[in-house]
């Protein structure tokens, strides 16, 4: 008699369905509804978009949009405008192969006159220089200010190219420059038209040649460019060179290796470190706050720089230092100044032998720094002392002061010869010329007044039109706040 035995039924349903076909138990606790459906990158797409977008809208409000060039010139005080109207540009190159850069130079006096060529120091720019040059040029003399690339009004930066790795994080900025350029709805339009994702493999890294707004750092390398390029360009050499401040840290070499340019040299309030505390200027919050409020601004040169400065000059100041990045490109500066420099050992080396020079400095600033000054000069054997009434850096109560000790010694020496090089005129501009000089007595008078008048602009040309305004919003890369 057969037995029948009775299994569980959990036996019964295993022998049913084989091992390799069986199901993994579910967690009953978790809800078949919470499981992840696939990536869908039309979703990520719309979050993304979303993201960047608040972004933008976010930024608006922390942030406060550039100034355009024009709004930001016409809100300059107005000595500043009229010291820019005055003044002309010059282009020259601080790093080979790069893109030029807009040097601001401001001249008085006749153009065959002894050639004075005054740099100033950091954190400064032609414009405290503006009645010494005035003066000068009243005296006969052509006197020439620049600012140096970084302060003023030239240029204080440059767009490079560079082949840079660019991240998920440089990614993701790609796509938020694209959605602000484009418009929001820019990437649902690809899609549409495309049938394409943009940006896909948005992680995956990739190398990629972008321009790069740097800003401009000079060190003695950069600033010997500079001094080559403005003395040929302008047609300066041989110049009394007058450097102030922190210009003779920047300049010491060129000036060992081009001793045969330098008619005398005037070395006003110099040291190897600038007056300007650039220690406390490379705190981020603390440059801020400085260089934003201007009372906080005037009591700091006035504490390190100049006494009773006045608040139109601090504002000036302020202004220059501030606008386009130039606080950042002088802090550059004054960290790419040379520390070991020694006066002492440069003054010896014998190179500056034939080289009359002056020390002017202040006798007023303090007792400190007038040994200093004494320092300065007996490092340098043959360099004579003149003392002046004024601070560390030019006052416009002490300008013909200065203007007299730099004319002393400049009308002291034997007037400098100059070679005007020929220039070969291309034949159908001497043909031009010739059919020229052959109309009527009246036409013949007027071309050669017209030809004339081009070489001298050409030399000598002011940047401007009437009141010097117009081409002040077009210069270098922009002018931001």
């Amino acid at each position: 008699m057969a037995i029948i035995t009775e299994e569980p039924e959990e036996n019964i349903q295993s022998q049913k369905e084989p091992e390799s076909k069986k199901r993994p138990k579910q967690d009953p606790k978790v809800s078949p509804s919470l499981q992840s459906p696939p990536a869908n990158p039309f979703v990520f797409w719309c979050y993304l978009t979303l993201l960047v977008s608040l972004i933008t809208f976010l930024a608006s409000f922390s942030f406060p949009s550039s100034v355009d060039p024009k709004s930001w010139f016409l809100g300059l005080p107005a000595p500043l405008r009229h010291h820019y109207s005055k003044g002309r540009i010059v282009k020259i190159q601080t790093f080979p192969g790069s893109s030029p850069v807009e040097v601001f130079s401001v001249e008085r006096g006749p153009a065959g006159g002894e050639v004075v060529l005054l740099i100033h120091g950091l954190g400064l720019s032609s414009y405290s220089f503006r009645s010494v040059i005035e003066s000068l040029g009243n005296k006969g003399v052509r006197a020439v200010a620049i600012d140096l690339p970084g302060s003023g009004f030239s240029d204080k930066t440059i767009v490079v190219e560079e082949d840079r790795e660019v991240g998920p994080l440089g990614r993701f900025w790609e796509v938020y420059d694209d959605i602000r350029e484009k418009g929001v709805f820019w990437a649902f339009d690809q899609i549409v038209e495309t049938g394409q994702m943009p940006y896909q493999e948005l992680d995956k890294p990739r190398v990629s040649q972008q321009k790069i707004i740097k800003v401009l750092e000079l060190g003695s390398e950069e600033m010997s460019r500079v001094l080559d390029q403005v003395i040929q360009t302008m047609g300066l050499a041989p110049v009394h060179l007058v450097l102030h401040d922190s210009a003779l840290s920047l300049s010491a070499d060129w000036i060992l290796h081009n001793v045969g340019l330098i008619k005398s040299l005037t070395l006003l309030d110099t040291a190897t470190k600038p007056a300007l505390p650039f220690r406390i200027l490379s705190v981020p919050v603390v440059r801020g706050v400085l260089l934003g409020v201007s009372y906080f601004y005037n009591r700091l040169i006035d504490s390190f720089c100049v006494k009773g400065v006045s608040s139109l000059e601090g504002e000036v100041h302020r202004v220059l230092l501030k606008g386009r990045d130039g606080g950042r490109a002088t802090l550059g500066m004054a960290r790419k100044l040379n520390s070991s420099f020694d006066v002492a050992e440069w003054g010896g080396s014998g190179k500056l032998s034939s080289v009359p020079i002056q020390v002017l400095w202040s006798n007023s600033y303090s007792d400190e720094w007038s040994k200093e000054g004494n320092r300065i000069s007996n490092a340098i054997s043959h360099a004579k002392f003149v003392a002046h009434s004024g601070s560390r850096w030019p006052q416009e109560e002490v300008a013909d002061e200065l203007t007299e000790e730099i004319f002393k010694l400049v009308s002291s020496l034997p007037k400098s010869v100059r070679q005007v090089e020929d220039e070969n005129t291309p034949n159908h501009i001497q043909k031009m010329f010739n059919e020229a000089r052959s109309d009527d007595d009246h036409h013949q008078h007027h071309h050669s007044h017209s030809v004339e008048g081009h070489h001298h602009d050409h030399g000598h040309a002011h940047v401007g039109g009437a009141g010097g305004y117009t081409d002040a919003y077009g210069l270098g890369h922009g002018w931001a706040a």
